[in-house]
């Protein structure tokens, strides 16, 4: 069951400060989505600055316009995943490879250390891990270009 809130806000340093029902205030909120891949709407925690959750969330878009907008803003900077319209080329087609891509965000370049990186996901999507850290997404493999779907089924 979702934890009553009565204020979600900015301050001036840019955290986000909550006020619970109870009139407790707590500053600096993290918002940790429980599930987001599978049901990014559903069960969201709020952390405070020493890790321990002090609010949940069963469903984020019940939640008033106010509060899910800035949760939404706060999320997207924290699950930056750059969205991938095509795969421009691959270095080598074992493992690791170098892949230019193009996203959403522009062009990319990264490297993949193991087929075990790309993760299906159910629906034609995908989510691959750089040997950078970031993560990469396809909403939907049948919707690339030939010559893209080409080169990725050759790592699925």
């Amino acid at each position: 069951m979702s934890t009553p809130m009565r204020h979600l806000t900015r301050n001036d340093l840019g955290q986000l400060t909550l006020t619970l029902d109870d009139g407790r205030t707590h500053t600096g909120i993290v918002p940790v989505r429980a599930y987001p891949l599978s049901a990014p709407d559903e069960g969201l925690s709020l952390m405070s600055t020493d890790g321990h959750e002090v609010a949940w969330i069963d469903r984020v878009s019940t939640l008033p316009e106010k509060f899910r907008s800035l949760l939404e803003a706060e999320l997207a900077v924290r699950e930056f995943t750059p969205q991938i319209a095509a795969l421009v080329s691959v270095s080598s087609f074992s493992t690791p490879s170098t892949w230019t891509v193009d996203t959403d965000r522009g062009r990319a370049t990264f490297v993949l250390k193991s087929e075990d990186d790309i993760r299906r996901l159910g629906d034609g999507r995908l989510l691959i891990h750089s040997a950078q850290g970031l993560n990469f997404a396809i909403a939907d493999r049948a919707r690339l270009d030939k010559a893209s779907r080409l080169l990725l089924e050759r790592f699925l």
